[in-house]
């Protein structure tokens, strides 16, 4: 008899290491989403943080203008690092890009000085260097104002189609996240249904019987947490590492942490929710209706 006892109490004791490995694995898939969703915010804020404006200055004009103007320029909120080219360092430039040298055709250097400034990212967009074009055209001293118009009009494009993609990716994956572990902690908790009505019979109270379940389910919810987050860095180690080294230059820790703690609350406010919720449940049901 204490045998056939032990066996019983050996087959309704919960079993939490498939709820725990479906969490994970629901969790991991978020988390690799995450981390491109992170990847693809810092190639974009890098690409529009490399928009370079270069203002002409007019030949003749003096150093004690060209040092008020640039002046200027430094405090607008859309400047970063402004740079005052000379007409020799503009030539040092174009021949390193490769261009052919010009002494055997021209005996004068033809290019420009120029102050150049790299654009805030906010300001990557037509409308606001046209704006900007238009402030700096004020300035009497300045001959034109180039920028590569073509590349931010693409940028922007391209910036917009991918920022839907992921957030339409994202949203849809964030609902099918919840449905899954809400799903995986039901059947979970279906087969715990009996001795959380065996409970109800012996006179425990609700809270009684929730509170292991819920508590039971917050530790779940943190061990399938932490488990997606040790495969979700040991992918990014090796991404980084051996396949794809390039990707280390995006590698923002901060973000990655703050994703990392994301997972965590999602992992615990599920399973704590989907438990409490299904303990609930059979509670108030008929003990015919458990069959």
């Amino acid at each position: 008899m204490t045998g056939q006892r032990n066996a019983s109490m050996k087959r309704s004791k919960p079993s939490y290491f498939m709820p725990i490995l479906g969490v994970g694995l629901v969790l991991f898939i978020l988390g690799i989403l995450g981390w491109l969703v992170i990847n693809a915010s810092k190639l974009e804020n890098y690409f529009m943080g490399n928009i370079q404006v270069h203002a002409f200055i007019r030949e003749g004009t003096p150093q004690k203008d060209i040092d008020l103007v640039k002046n200027i320029i430094a405090s607008k909120p859309y400047a970063k690092t402004v740079e005052y080219v000379t007409k020799d360092m503009a030539r040092n430039k174009f021949m390193g890009d490769g261009n052919a040298d010009w002494n055997k055709v021209l005996d004068y250097n033809p290019l420009p000085a120029s102050i150049d400034f790299y654009l805030d990212k906010d300001y990557v967009n037509k409308d606001s260097l046209k704006v900007i074009s238009a402030d700096l055209a004020t300035n009497f001293i300045i001959s034109e104002v180039k920028y590569p118009d073509a590349v931010v009009s693409n940028l922007n494009d391209v910036v917009k189609k991918i920022s839907y993609f992921l957030l339409t990716i994202a949203g849809v994956l964030a609902i099918i996240v919840i449905i899954l572990i809400d799903n995986t902690i039901k059947l979970a908790m279906f087969s715990n249904r009996f001795l959380i009505k065996t409970m109800q019979m012996v006179g425990a109270t609700r809270w009684f019987i929730s509170k292991p379940f819920d508590t039971r389910a917050i530790l779940n919810g943190f061990i399938s947490a932490i488990l997606a987050i040790i495969s979700i860095a040991i992918i990014i180690y090796g991404v980084e590492n051996w396949w794809l080294p390039e990707l280390k230059a995006l590698h923002d820790s901060g973000m990655l942490t703050m994703m990392y703690l994301v997972l965590i609350l999602i992992g615990i406010s599920i399973t704590f929710v989907s438990t409490h919720r299904s303990v609930t449940k059979y509670l108030k049901m008929k003990l015919d209706d458990l069959y």
